[in-house]
């Protein structure tokens, strides 16, 4: 039988039946192998989402991989069998912002899949073709349902420029850091730092490539050229920016709750920094991340701890929060 999930309202969720929406004109219908969650996921679950990102009832799962299954007019039918992983921001594609190639920040307002469209926690998902990136034929499926997450790790790696031989260094190590990580150490630096506060996770990093490894509370240096943060604390912005040398670059992605350290604007103007941010990933940072993922660079599997049929939502949701160190990345299979 097909399911999907369905949460009505924070904190009430369902199992319902599903049936799949014939592609109209431009879309394509994707058979859902394996549906990622993340925070993002929870604070929809719990309702804590900003009003104006989710819309409810909804079918979450933003985070996914699957095969296509048919396509709608207009679309090439060459794309049917593909395996394919899609953004997530559906773009108006005609204001200014978007034919920049800024689709994240498109100025018809704010819609995303799994957030204010259907999502991917379902047997199938139908979403307009254009979104989608075709994966090489022996991709493996459930390691791409992470691409997602590290695309917009490859916008972040795209925006800090980091060049050959330059000493970059990484705050967090979840999922988000890890994958920073490995796009950093793409580049060839000379050295990769990871600061974070799990000691367990120092073996991980030195396997996707870094080069040292120190908690916050350790001594660190303050000469990098590259940092990127990803670890979304109060104070990790703060703990970024003193890494770097003067006129270095950062990049932010993590999203601290309100009250977090904020930058000394004298500090950033006086040390002449740059600074970048990252909300989501616009196609160049998708197009990036499959080529990389195609080209043997990225391993995602490593990060995936728990796989979960779709009947187990709550507790894949309960996973997730559980500050356990021995979750990773969770992964639903409808």
């Amino acid at each position: 039988m097909s399911t999907a999930v369905v949460i009505a309202a924070p904190g009430e969720h369902e199992l319902v039946g599903h049936t799949p929406r014939e592609p109209a004109a431009g879309e394509a219908l994707v058979r859902v192998h394996a549906v990622g969650i993340c925070g993002s996921d929870r604070e929809v679950y719990q309702g804590n989402r900003p009003e104006g990102y989710v819309r409810y009832p909804l079918t979450p799962g933003h985070e996914w991989s699957g095969t296509v299954e048919a396509v709608g007019s207009g679309v090439p039918a060459s794309l049917v069998g593909r395996k394919v992983v899609g953004e997530g921001f559906r773009n108006c594609q005609v204001c200014d912002r978007c034919h920049a190639g800024e689709t994240t920040l498109c100025t018809a307002g704010y819609e995303e899949t799994g957030f204010t469209q259907p999502g991917a926690m379902a047997t199938t998902l139908t979403l307009p073709a254009r979104l989608l990136h075709a994966l090489p034929d022996d991709a493996d499926l459930t390691a791409a349902a992470l691409l997602e997450p590290a695309a917009c790790i490859a916008a972040a790696a795209l925006k800090a420029n980091a060049r050959p031989g330059e000493r970059v260094a990484v705050v967090g190590t979840g999922t988000l850091g890890m994958f920073a990580v490995q796009f950093l150490k793409a580049g060839s630096p000379s050295e990769l730092l990871v600061v974070g506060t799990r000691p367990d996770r120092a073996e991980l990093s030195k396997k996707f490539g870094a080069t040292d490894f120190r908690t916050r509370d350790q001594e660190l240096a303050d000469d990098f050229d590259v940092v990127i943060e990803t670890a979304g604390s109060a104070s990790a912005a703060n703990t970024a920016a003193a890494l770097l040398r003067r006129g270095g670059r950062l990049v932010l992605t993590g999203i601290p709750a309100p009250g977090a350290d904020g930058l000394d604007p004298t500090d950033l103007v006086v040390r002449q920094m740059e600074v970048h941010t990252v909300f989501g990933a616009p196609p160049d940072a998708w197009a990036h991340t499959v080529r990389v993922f195609g080209a043997g660079l990225l391993d995602p599997l490593p990060l995936v701890t728990h796989e979960l049929p779709l009947d187990e939502f709550a507790q894949a949701i309960d996973l997730v929060g559980s500050g356990d160190p021995k979750v990773g990345k969770v992964l639903l299979r409808p």
